[in-house]
């Protein structure tokens, strides 16, 4: 909950800002409440891919097969009345499959006409299932759409709708016939998402629910207008200076050449976050702000996205995968010393 005064809240925000967060905070758990009827568990991964929607960002989700991750991110397309599209990658598939094609047709009047028909990137959600599999050209493809919204065909140009949210999975146990996603391209989403087991009694309750002849339909809690009305109120929560400061202090020290950076890191690290982390950082940090209802960022939305948004951006050394250290300790190390820091 805020702990803002009402005289802090009225130097930030405007009344009806104010109102609207409050409105925001309950839709979201109604949302949380809709999806846990179908979704079981995973109440870290609602919660952070619910703040990738209002940030307008991407995720990347990574878990093994069977962690319902296609069956969320329906059920979240469900209850927010939009429009939900889902591509399954394969070794053989074309930009044109995803973005769409010119198909010469015959108009009424007996002419020929090349005629636009838009491929399953034109939704507002976007599951790319394993997208690891597809080749780079096909990954380029979809990940213009993700940073244009919108799609080049044969010299045409055409818009995506918004609100524009793309989801990616990658299966960390298959690696034959893959296509890793390089590092340049794994910046351009905001956040991972690890996806874990259940624990026992999760997973017998997953077993009763999903186990029976229907699964329930979940009521629509949003509309794409609102979805928008709130990206923007987003975008509005006022950010502190030293949180600023913070993000991009945090930011630096994962940079091993540079002059922040602790010693301990520099023969783990052989390339750190660049700028776009610290943006991601404020945007994540505000929409969980919102959803908490906070009317503004604390340090502490801070920590709880620096992960997601941190860890798929560090590349680590030979000698941190020989002793088993990897990206999310390191960041996890590193917000513990930067927070140290602060206070």
């Amino acid at each position: 909950m805020a702990t803002a005064s009402a005289a802090d809240r009225a130097a930030a925000l405007n009344d009806d800002d104010v109102a609207a967060l409050d409105r925001l905070r309950t839709v979201y758990q109604r949302l949380r409440k809709e999806l846990g009827r179908v979704i079981i568990g995973q109440e870290e991964t609602i919660e952070r891919l619910t703040i990738c929607l209002f940030a307008r960002g991407h995720a990347l989700l990574m878990g093994v097969p069977g962690l319902a991750k296609t069956l969320l991110v329906s059920k979240l397309a469900e209850t927010v009345s939009l429009k939900f599209n889902r591509i399954q990658f394969t070794p053989d598939l074309m930009p044109m499959d995803i973005t769409g094609t010119d198909i010469l047709q015959e108009t009424a009047d007996g002419r020929r006409e090349f005629h636009f028909v838009p491929g399953p990137v034109f939704a507002n959600i976007v599951l790319a299932d394993e997208i690891n599999r597809a080749p780079p050209k096909t990954q380029a493809a979809m990940l213009e759409a993700m940073q244009e919204h919108k799609v080049t065909v044969v010299g045409k140009t055409s818009r995506l709708d918004p609100p524009f949210f793309v989801l990616a999975t990658q299966n960390p146990v298959e690696q034959e016939g893959t296509y890793p996603l390089p590092e340049a391209q794994l910046d351009r989403f905001m956040f991972l998402i690890e996806l874990d087991y259940p624990t026992e009694d999760e997973e017998v309750t997953i077993a009763r629910s999903t186990t029976g002849d229907s699964i329930p339909a979940l009521e629509h809690v949003l509309t794409a207008g609102e979805i928008i009305d709130y990206q923007h109120l987003v975008r509005r929560v006022p950010v502190p200076d030293h949180i600023y400061q913070f993000a991009a202090r945090l930011v630096r020290k994962t940079r091993p050449r540079g002059e922040t950076a602790p010693a301990w890191l520099k023969p783990l690290v052989s390339w750190g976050a660049g700028p776009r982390a610290v943006q991601n950082l404020i945007l994540a940090a505000k929409s969980r702000a919102a959803l908490s209802g906070s009317y503004m960022v604390r340090l502490e939305d801070i920590e709880a996205v620096a992960a997601p948004v941190l860890t798929h951006r560090l590349i680590t050394t030979f000698a941190a995968q020989a002793e088993g250290i990897d990206a999310k300790q390191i960041v996890s190390r590193l917000v513990k010393e930067t927070v140290a820091e602060q206070v």
